[in-house]
């Protein structure tokens, strides 16, 4: 019983983070101008994508016997840091927008890591996170390869 209830803990923190990545995309997709557009497309997929996963987790705590989270992480922890994008859009400049881009995906990355190495998730779990961390990854990467593009 103990590891399932932990099982359900850790998937909570992961549909958590990927709300609060949904709605750091789509602050930035409101505030993003005309110019960089393509940015608009890359981060629409992106926040589907957390649409979607927080979605499959969802469905992985309801079989495991837990209720799902349908907020945004609680303050002062690691998953605020794709709610806290307000300051990027001061410059509004690719560079800014792209740096704290990568800063939220930093965040997930690590949270999905951190998800896998403790161990706590269920079989099933395990595969569906261990997918999910590998979309992350390339998501990251992309965003990592436009920053450094604009360098």
């Amino acid at each position: 019983m103990k590891t399932i209830e932990k099982s359900i803990e850790v998937l909570n923190d992961l549909i958590e983070i990927n709300n609060d990545r949904i709605a750091g995309f789509e602050k930035a997709i409101a505030d993003i101008r005309d110019e960089n557009v393509d940015l608009k497309e890359l981060f629409q997929q992106y926040s589907a994508q957390s649409r979607r996963f927080s979605q499959e987790l969802t469905q992985l705590v309801a079989s495991e016997g837990g209720e799902a989270e349908t907020g945004n992480s609680a303050g002062g922890t690691l998953h605020r840091a794709w709610i806290d994008v307000k300051s990027l859009f001061s410059n509004n400049d690719r560079a800014s927008i792209l740096n704290e881009a990568e800063r939220g995906e930093d965040a997930i990355k690590k949270a999905y890591k951190q998800a896998l190495s403790e161990g706590e998730l269920s079989v099933d779990a395990t595969t569906r996170v261990s997918t999910q961390a590998q979309e992350i990854n390339a998501a990251h990467d992309r965003i990592k390869a436009l920053r450094d593009a604009v360098k």
